[in-house]
This record gives C-alpha cells, structure tokens and sequence, in this order.
C-alpha cells in the first residue's frame, strides 16, 4: 500500500512538472508577448522553439516600410546622397528614386532573412561554443526571430517620420541625442547604434538567460551589449553605410 501510494504521488510531481512548462501561445499572442511580455514568451520558446511566422512576419513588415515611402522621398534621397558625393544627376535621369525604392525593396527583404539567421548563428557560437552553454541554433533562432519584431514594428511607426524627413533610413539612434558629434567616424558609430536594435538585443539576452538557466541574464545582456557595440565599430567602417 505504501508503495502503491509513493508510486501515485510520484506520477502526481511529474504530471505538475509537466504541465508546469510553459505552453507555446498562438503567433498573434506571441507578438504581443515581444513587447510586453517577453520574458513568459522566451521561456515557452526555449521549450518550443518556433521561428518561422515571426521570421516571415519581420520580412513582410520591412517590405511594408519600404512601400509606404512615397516615390518621391526616395527620389529626394537619392539627390543627397549624389550630392554628397560631389556628383552631378545623369543628363535626363528621373528614376533615381525609383531605383532605390526597387534596391531597398529586394536588398532590405532578403537582407532581413540573411541578418536574422546570421545574427542567430552568432548568438549560438558565442553562446552554445565559446562560453559553453547547452543551447541549440534553432533555440536561439526562435529568439532571434521573435526579438527582431522589435525594430521591424518600430521601424513601421517611424514611416510617417521618415516621410516629413525625407529619409526614408532614418532611426532612433545613439546618434540623435549627441547631434553634436561632428560628422566622422564617432558619429557614424553613434548613427549605427540603434535603440531598437539595442531593445531586441536585450530580448535575445532574456532568451538566452531561458535556454540556459545557469547564465544570468544580466551577463547575457552585457555579452550582447558588446557584440552590438562592435557590430556599429565595424560597420561604421564600410564607406557610405550611414
């Protein structure tokens, strides 16, 4: 009898253990959970990682930026940047404009889907190789994929902005604050330094902090913080890139 009932208490903890893990919510909850909630969304997804909606919802709404620029913005940016270069508009040329919404289109589409499993495979070496963590490229794939919501939701509040500015690139950056900068090289990093960015950063920390319990989420956070802040050291490098 004792045993019988040491067997049914112990069937009784796994079946709460079991129930205790997290569930994977449906995608629309999922987004909310980004922003709101990221930490009940990231412990469901080191469990359940699940990537592909967020990915191709992340692609779809850069396309939806790029769209909602009007024609003429772009045109406008493309004088500046000929401008800026101390070059003069090709004789009869009018689709300059035109021709960077196209490039912006394709290049800033595929360029979405390559940045998220590049970035989730640089998360995973850091993580999963260099510091030894137990986590998986999928896992931390998932993570990416649902931190990067962040920037590409945000992106799309800032279109009306972009369009009284004409600039259709324009972020909340670092940059915005310490206007100051004299344009170079510390001010091209500080335009590189995006807070959205910095936010979904934060986000894949919380996610790596679900993967692997035993890292802290604060030591997360400031790995990925560095990694962020030499991204902006190098790309700031590539002529042109800001």
């Amino acid at each position: 009898m004792t045993s019988e009932s040491g067997e049914a208490r112990a069937t009784e903890g796994a079946g709460a253990a079991t129930s205790a893990e997290p569930s994977l919510p449906s995608f629309p909850v999922r987004v909310g959970q980004v922003f709101f909630s990221p930490g009940t969304l990231l412990d469901a997804l080191a469990l359940r990682p699940a990537w592909a909606a967020a990915v191709v919802l992340g692609a779809v709404l850069v396309v939806a930026q790029t769209l909602l620029i009007p024609a003429e913005v772009w045109d406008a940016m493309f004088r500046d940047v000929m401008l800026r270069r101390a070059q003069a508009m090709p004789a009869g040329f009018q689709a300059g404009g035109t021709l960077m919404r196209v490039s912006a289109l394709a290049f800033g589409t595929l360029g979405y889907f390559a940045i998220t499993f590049l970035f989730a495979g640089i998360v995973t070496l850091v993580f999963a190789f260099v510091l030894g963590d137990e986590g998986r490229y999928r896992q931390y794939l998932a993570v990416t994929g649902h931190a990067w919501l962040i920037p590409a939701f945000l992106g799309l509040l800032l279109v009306p902005l972009r369009i009284i500015q004409q600039d259709p690139q324009l972020t909340l950056n670092v940059g915005t604050f310490l206007y100051f900068l004299p344009e170079g090289y510390l001010a091209t990093v500080a335009k590189m330094l995006d807070l959205s960015q910095a936010w979904a950063w934060l986000v894949v920390a919380r996610g790596a902090h679900a993967i692997a319990p035993r890292r802290s989420f604060e030591s997360a956070a400031v790995t990925l913080m560095v990694l962020f802040v030499i991204f902006a050291l190098l790309f700031a490098l590539i002529p042109g890139v800001a």
